[in-house]
């Protein structure tokens, strides 16, 4: 009756579970290079014309907002803080939300009060992570597809720092008094905003993912491309991202092509570094990465990049790693309830072994209750990112590029 159930499901046009399919299915066909399109089935070539013909529109579409953008008749929004763009050129699985994290924990370290502008896309489990994570700094997070509007009333609402007071090197230790929540607002930073050019920015941060740097190179939806590769000579810095799992001679050709695009940008590595565990009943506790040792796990994600939440899983040593993975974004209902329940018992079958589901903070943030409704040990796994020291490169230097290009954008004088 279970696997009946199930298959009319995945059949049946219009429920969930035919349209994480169909999700799923384009998303493989979005990563399938050229070279290998003879090995698919027919019916999946069959579909590559119409992806190709609207990844030939999408690019004009994305295209747009630069063209409109540099036209004289259009205006940008200005604020009156810093603001710095966060975002990529591929979509999925390139860091974005865990570096806006970072810089929101380095800013309130130097006391600048950060204020975070996200347009909450698909139900906002981004944000919700954000706000969660980032409760017991001084950051403001506002949320609206409009992040101009959103910015300006943010302002309004809590004050802002003159950039002069706030990045000034002498001022910089006495700003650490006022780390608040009334904070007033010294920084704004931008998700996703490398589209977003409606809104002027004084740094362009761009994420690359190591794993998959432009993917097939088409655009969306045949491929992952937001848009063309030249349009890294925006970026004033470029994050490699999942450095730490990509190969040397990988991560050479991606600062290689950086470099080639006409960029003169600053090139940095970074990773997502596991810290701890928690239950999803009790996000506050905060259990030891070794409670993994000799169980067997099933990690369950909705996200941009699986491979390297899966690659960090068995870097920490448990006895077996099985997985389930849904689209990115994807929302968990009840057919998604019974196939994770009965791959479960499945593991406990054939381990006869305790089995507990694993998944990303992203993932939990989405939809807490679903979690805790399947009945089942069900544990988180959070992570930061890190920047990694190479090639010279590291932690302190990408703060002081920030830095640097903040105080010659906004005309701050250094004593």
């Amino acid at each position: 009756h279970f696997v009946t159930r199930r298959q009319a499901a995945a059949t049946t046009p219009g429920t969930p579970m035919a349209t994480e399919k169909a999700r799923q299915l384009l998303a493989r066909l979005a990563a399938t290079p050229d070279a290998a399109v003879p090995n698919l089935p027919f019916l999946h070539r069959a579909l590559l014309l119409p992806l190709l013909s609207a990844a030939s529109a999408a690019s004009a579409l994305l295209r747009l907002p630069v063209i409109l953008s540099s036209s004289p008749l259009r205006s940008r929004r200005t604020l009156p803080v810093p603001v710095i763009s966060v975002g990529n050129l591929t979509w999925g699985g390139n860091g974005k939300t865990p570096m806006v994290d970072f810089l929101a924990r380095r800013f309130h370290a130097m006391g600048v009060s950060p204020l975070i502008l996200t347009r909450g896309y698909a139900g906002g489990d981004e944000s919700k992570m954000l706000r969660r994570r980032l409760a017991d700094t001084s950051t403001k997070i506002g949320v609206g597809a409009n992040r101009a509007a959103v910015g300006s009333s943010m302002l309004q609402k809590y004050g802002h720092v003159d950039p002069c007071d706030a990045f000034c090197r002498e001022k910089l230790a006495c700003n650490r008094v006022a780390s608040g929540k009334s904070a007033k607002i010294g920084v704004a930073i931008l998700d996703d905003g490398m589209q977003h050019r409606s809104l002027l920015r004084d740094v362009e941060i761009v994420m690359v993912n190591g794993l998959t740097p432009w993917g097939n190179t088409h655009f969306i939806p045949r491929g992952p491309m937001r848009e063309p590769l030249s349009a890294l000579t925006r970026a004033d810095i470029v994050v490699i991202h999942h450095a730490d799992l990509a190969c040397e001679a990988q991560l050479e050709t991606i600062a290689r092509t950086v470099q080639d695009s006409g960029t003169t940008c600053s090139v940095f590595f970074s990773k997502l570094a596991p810290s701890h565990i928690f239950e999803v009943h009790q996000p506050l506790q905060r259990l030891s990465l070794n409670v993994l040792d000799g169980m067997i796990v099933l990690c369950v994600s909705a996200i941009g990049c699986p491979d390297a939440f899966i690659h960090t899983v068995r870097e920490i040593g448990p006895l077996n790693v099985d997985r389930l993975d849904f689209s990115d974004h994807h929302f968990f209902n009840d057919y998604d309830l019974e196939l994770i329940q009965e791959r479960v018992r499945q593991l406990v079958d054939q381990h006869n072994k305790q089995t507990v589901v694993l998944v990303t903070e992203k993932d939990y943030d989405r939809d807490p209750d679903f979690l805790r409704m399947l009945g089942l040990k069900v544990w988180v796994l959070s992570s930061s990112l890190q920047i990694m020291p190479l090639k010279e490169q590291g932690e302190d230097e990408l703060l002081r590029k920030l830095k640097d290009i903040i105080t010659a954008t906004r005309h701050v004088v250094q004593p």
